[in-house]
């Protein structure tokens, strides 16, 4: 007699559980306030995920058609010409490396993969001024990327110490007697044996006033922090050799990224006019000569659009009150309110230059200057902040486009996947070996491979910020005005030969400390 009574009884107890999951999904949507983003791993469901329209429909819509002369496509994907500029870092009075070291240096890097980069090549510049020996830098797991990869994970660390040899010493650990030296030991409390007051690009002279006396009295000193903590200028030639040469020369990756950027390009480069794309194969067909000289040839757009960027800077990016609501709250957590851009408006930040290009714009950009739907796109990105549905516009301008995961399978990914150091160092070799490289806005990725592409004169389009940002905020602009203020304001920003200026990056313009006449 009680069994309809159970039987009922669970019918509305599984009713329950049904209308509670549903209240549970439903809840954001409704109460939207309640998710705003406290975190990097909780996104907003109205901002990351619904792209807004587009902004510039009237110049998208003739972006999408255009047919670019074949003049400007010839001029546009030559290579760049000798421009009497060589690779210059061997010097023949290079001091030779002393018998005898002064003792330890430790460094501890943070930042993203081309920030250690460059990081590593100080390192490796500090350890000759002070003629200690170098312990192989320690990468600090990245606050953004949440990855642990190590120096030797990303880096062939044998082809870096056999390059140098005769420059540094340089030793994988060190000797039992200082294995106490260690990160752990260092987050526990206050050590003699730690440097913490670094300035940012401090002299040589600052070094062998403060380091070597710890290194002398202890045997071993540890720099931490240690990002940008030596000077571009008022430094020997044989140093900014040196630096260009870790930079340039040592710094290789290992065997495995290097295989898969491979991979990569000459999927990119298929002759037979067949590329995998998203599981499907699409056949380019050629019809002219321009078409058969192009054939190949590919262009690199690092995509500097994550979340974390269009939170820092505080532009609207056309997602309405949500959005700005969400990127706001987003920024408050991350930066408690420490963000200059947030002072100004939309507008005054656009005709600053400071807002990074959308997908969108970034597209029109490309069309512009003269790269069309046939292009072989390849796109280096971490992570789009919305994902695909934000770059389904630059998709439709460019059906070619492709990246790691339409070129590669999951079996060929397995050992970079997931490791987002080891996913940006196959987006730089990629990058490295393509025939134009563009970065939609400023960064240590896009400033690390300007230097590197200058190094070996490649072609490299710098956008003109100042110029698009006052053009992408006149909603009258028509097509031809547009195009022709791009091309101009472009014309000598595709890696020509940059001087570099006092306190300007060494990584960034090579010249002339790197290089010299031909």
């Amino acid at each position: 007699m009680r069994q309809p009574y159970n039987y009922n009884h669970q019918v509305h107890q599984s009713q329950r559980s049904a209308f509670a999951a549903l209240f549970l999904v439903l809840l954001p949507i409704f109460f939207p306030n309640l998710f705003a983003p406290l975190g990097r791993a909780s996104p907003s469901l109205f901002s990351e995920w619904n792209a807004p329209k587009p902004r510039h429909l009237s110049l998208l819509e003739v972006a999408l058609h255009w047919k670019t002369p074949i003049k400007q496509q010839f001029d546009l994907w030559s290579p760049l010409p000798n421009q009497g500029w060589k690779p210059c870092i061997d010097s023949a009075d290079t001091p030779s490396l002393p018998e005898r070291s002064q003792g330890y240096i430790q460094v501890f890097l943070d930042g993203g993969l081309n920030q250690q980069r460059m990081g590593i090549c100080d390192a490796v510049a500090v350890a000759k001024i002070l003629n200690a020996t170098l312990v192989i830098p320690h990468l600090e797991v990245n606050l953004v990327w949440q990855d642990s990869s190590s120096f030797t994970d990303i880096f062939d660390v044998d082809h870096f110490i056999n390059v140098l040899q005769d420059e540094v010493s340089i030793v994988k650990e060190l000797p039992r007697e200082y294995s106490w030296s260690s990160r752990e030991y260092y987050a526990t409390g206050i050590r003699a044996t730690r440097i913490k007051t670094a300035p940012i690009h401090a002299s040589a002279d600052w070094y062998l006033e403060n380091v070597l006396p710890v290194m002398r009295s202890y045997g071993i000193a540890a720099i931490s922090p240690f990002s940008h903590r030596l000077a571009f200028d008022k430094l020997p030639v044989e140093i900014q050799h040196l630096r260009c040469k870790v930079n340039f020369e040592a710094l290789a990756f290992v065997p495995r990224i290097r295989l898969i950027g491979e991979t990569l390009v000459n999927r990119l480069r298929d002759p037979s006019g067949k590329l995998q794309a998203s599981g499907t194969e699409v056949l380019r067909e050629r019809t002219d000569d321009t078409e058969k000289e192009r054939a190949g040839k590919f262009v690199v757009l690092h995509l500097r659009f994550d979340k974390d960027m269009a939170a820092h800077s505080a532009c609207d990016f056309g997602g309405g009150k949500a959005e700005k609501l969400a990127l706001a709250k987003y920024r408050q957590v991350l930066w408690q309110g420490r963000v200059l851009n947030s002072q100004f408006t939309d507008h005054e930040l656009r005709n600053q230059g400071r807002c990074p290009l959308t997908p969108e714009e970034i597209g029109l950009l490309l069309t512009a200057l003269g790269f069309n739907n046939n292009t072989h796109l390849y796109l280096a990105s971490h992570k789009v902040y919305g994902g695909e549905a934000r770059i389904s516009t630059l998709r439709t301008m460019f059906p070619l486009m492709e990246d790691k995961k339409s070129l590669a399978s999951a079996n060929e990914l397995a050992e970079v996947e997931g490791k987002a150091s080891l996913m940006a160092a196959v987006d730089y070799y990629v990058s490295l070996k393509s025939d134009i490289f563009i970065s939609a806005s400023p960064g240590n990725m896009h400033n690390a491979l300007l230097g590197h592409r200058a190094y070996l004169n490649l072609k490299t389009i710098r956008p003109n910020m100042l110029l698009l940002g006052p053009l992408f905020l006149n909603k009258t602009i028509e097509w031809s005005e547009f195009q022709h203020a791009v091309i101009n304001g472009h014309k000598n920003r595709q890696g020509q030969t940059r001087l570099r200026k006092e306190k300007q990056s060494i990584y960034t313009y090579p010249a002339p400390d790197c290089m010299c006449r031909a």
